[in-house]
C-alpha cells in the first residue's frame, strides 16, 4: 500500500510539473497577444488557413513559379497596424518576426525637366526629407542644381522630355533595372505629384514577405483592361488584366520583380510596351497579370488626382499611403485640412499633411494639430 501511494504521488508530481510547464509557455502568448510560433505570416489582415499554408510553402521555395490568385484576399478597407512584421525562417524550422526597415525600400519618383522647381522642390522639402537615401528621382535632364541637392539619387534617364507612351516606358525601364541592381526588397513607383506617407507604406508592405508575388496599388478604372495579346499569342486573341495607375503609385515585391525579367530587364520593357502598345503602368499590369498570372492587390490607400480628394475622411487622412492634388485644370481638388496652413500658404496641402505627420519639422508652424485630426 505504501509503494502504491508513493507511485501515485510521483505521478501527480510529474503531471503538476508538466501542466506548469505548459502554462508557462502559453501564458506569455495570451497575455501580450503575440503570435504563436508555428504561424509564418504576421499581419493585420483576416488571415485564414488557406492564406497561411500555401504562403508557407511558397516562401520556403520562392524560385518556383506559382499562382497566388487565391492566396491574397482583396483589402479595400485595409487598416495599417504598427505591429505588422515580416517573417523569416530559421534553419531549425522556427519562424521569427522581422520588421521591415526603410532601408529595404527602393522608391522611384518619375519627373520631367519642367517640374523640377514647381513639383520636386515641394517633395524634397516634405516627404523625401524622411527617405533621402531610399528615394531616386528619374528625370530627363541633367539638372545641375538638383544634382547638387541629391547627388547620385538623381538619375538622368536620357529619355525624351515629351509626355508620350514611348518616353514614359523609357523611364520605367530605367527604374526597373536600377531597382534590380539595388538588391532592395520592395520597388515602389511614384509620380512627382504624390505625397508618400513613408510610415504607412512600411506598415502596409510589412504584411507580406518580399519573396512572395505581391503587386499592390489602385486601378484608375472600374474594370480590367482588354488588349490584343501580341506577346504570348499571334494577336488573334485578347487578354484582360488589371493595372495599378502610376499616378497613385504602386509597389512590387522583389520576388515578383525578378520574375518579370524576361519582359522587363535590359530594354525588354520597352520592347514589351511596343508590342502591346500600352503606357508604362499598363505594361506593368500586362506583364504581371497577363504574362505571370499574378493578381494585382487592389488598395484604397493609394490616391491620384483622378479622384475627388476632398472626399477623403479627415480621421483617416494620415493613414493613407499616397496623396495627390489637382493640376491647373482643377486646383481645388485637394485634401481637406481645416485650421492649419491656409490654401494660399499651401495650395497642394502637402505641407499641412507633412506638418501633421512630422510636427517637429523646422519650417512647420509651432502649433498642435487640429482637434479634428487627432
Amino acid at each position: 500500500m505504501k509503494i502504491s501511494c508513493i507511485g501515485l504521488t510521483k505521478i501527480f508530481f510529474l503531471l503538476s510539473v508538466s501542466l506548469s510547464l505548459v502554462f508557462y509557455l502559453l501564458i506569455p502568448w495570451w497575455q501580450y497577444g503575440l503570435p504563436k510560433p508555428h504561424l509564418l505570416l504576421a499581419c493585420n489582415l483576416t488571415c485564414t488557413n488557406s492564406y497561411r499554408e500555401p504562403l508557407l510553402e511558397e516562401t520556403r521555395n520562392p524560385q518556383q513559379g506559382h499562382n497566388q490568385s487565391d492566396l491574397f484576399q482583396e483589402w479595400e478597407s485595409y487598416s495599417v497596424d504598427a505591429e505588422s512584421f515580416q517573417s523569416i525562417e530559421l534553419k531549425d524550422g522556427l519562424h521569427v518576426r522581422q520588421p521591415l526597415q526603410i532601408e529595404d525600400l527602393f522608391i522611384a519618383v518619375k519627373t520631367t525637366k519642367k517640374y523640377h522647381r514647381s513639383r520636386l522642390d515641394l517633395l524634397l522639402q516634405t516627404w523625401i526629407s524622411q527617405a533621402k537615401s531610399q528615394t531616386f528621382i528619374f528625370t530627363d535632364w541633367e539638372d545641375k542644381e538638383l544634382r547638387q541637392q541629391v547627388g547620385s539619387q538623381m538619375v538622368n534617364t536620357n529619355c525624351t522630355a515629351v509626355h508620350t507612351r514611348q518616353a514614359l516606358c523609357c523611364k520605367m525601364a530605367v527604374e526597373y533595372d536600377k531597382f534590380v541592381q539595388s538588391a532592395k526588397k520592395w520597388f515602389c513607383h511614384l509620380d512627382d505629384d504624390n505625397y508618400l506617407n513613408v510610415r504607412t507604406l512600411l506598415e502596409l508592405l510589412s504584411a507580406f514577405p518580399h519573396s512572395a508575388d505581391v503587386y499592390v496599388g489602385r486601378p484608375s478604372l472600374d474594370h480590367p483592361v482588354e488588349t490584343v495579346d501580341r506577346v504570348k499569342g499571334d494577336g488573334s486573341a485578347t487578354l484582360k488584366f488589371w493595372f495599378a495607375t502610376g499616378g497613385a503609385g504602386f509597389c512590387i515585391s522583389r520576388g515578383l520583380a525578378l520574375k518579370m525579367s524576361p519582359w522587363a530587364s535590359m530594354g525588354n520593357f520597352i520592347s514589351t510596351a511596343e508590342k502591346v502598345r500600352l503606357p508604362d503602368d499598363c505594361t506593368i499590369g500586362y506583364i504581371i497579370e497577363g504574362m505571370l498570372e499574378v493578381k494585382m492587390q487592389h488598395s484604397n490607400l493609394f490616391h491620384s488626382h483622378l479622384e475627388n480628394l476632398q472626399r477623403l475622411p479627415l480621421n483617416s487622412l494620415l493613414q493613407q499611403v499616397t496623396l495627390s492634388y489637382g493640376g491647373p485644370e482643377n486646383r481645388r481638388n485637394v485634401v481637406r485640412i481645416a485650421g492649419y496652413l491656409s490654401l494660399e500658404q499651401d495650395p497642394t496641402r502637402f505641407k499641412s499633411v507633412h506638418c501633421l505627420l512630422y510636427p517637429e519639422t523646422q519650417w512647420c508652424p509651432n502649433r498642435k494639430p487640429p482637434s479634428s485630426m487627432t
